[in-house]
């Protein structure tokens, strides 16, 4: 359950509502999902939230569905439920298989895996690894 009340159209602020256009027209659907529906109690993180996920997302050095991809592996290891829900499903979207999936959950689980172990260790980072080409 929502820790706010997830405001309805009809609820929004005019400076909440102009961000939900954007949503829409970028985004090509009348949805407006319950994330951006949270965040419309306070319009101005909303904003400042929307434009850095429009930004990153954007089409760039990157093709989509790698960036639902990282971006739903980041989510797995911070034990996000909502947005490995919602950019595993982007990432489907955008042509993902069930094999691309299971592969990704796989290299997520030996990444934490790794990093918990290096971590503990204390492992100094090799002299090669520090270096930038």
């Amino acid at each position: 359950m929502s820790t706010v009340r997830l405001l309805a159209d009809d609820e929004l602020s005019p400076e909440a509502r102009v961000v939900f256009d954007e949503i829409r027209a970028l985004r090509r659907t009348d949805v407006v999902n319950n994330f951006w529906r949270a965040l419309a109690h306070d319009p101005a993180l909303m904003r400042r939230t929307w434009e850095s996920v429009r930004d990153v997302m954007a089409p760039g050095a990157l093709d989509p569905l790698t960036k639902e991809l990282i971006y739903a592996a980041v989510s797995i290891a911070n034990n996000c439920e909502y947005c490995i829900r919602s950019h595993t499903a982007a990432a489907r979207a955008k042509g993902m298989t069930e094999a691309q999936y299971m592969e990704l959950v796989a290299v997520v689980a030996a990444a934490s895996q790794t990093n918990r172990l290096a971590t503990a260790l204390q492992v100094p980072v090799d002299e090669a690894f520090k270096a930038v080409p």
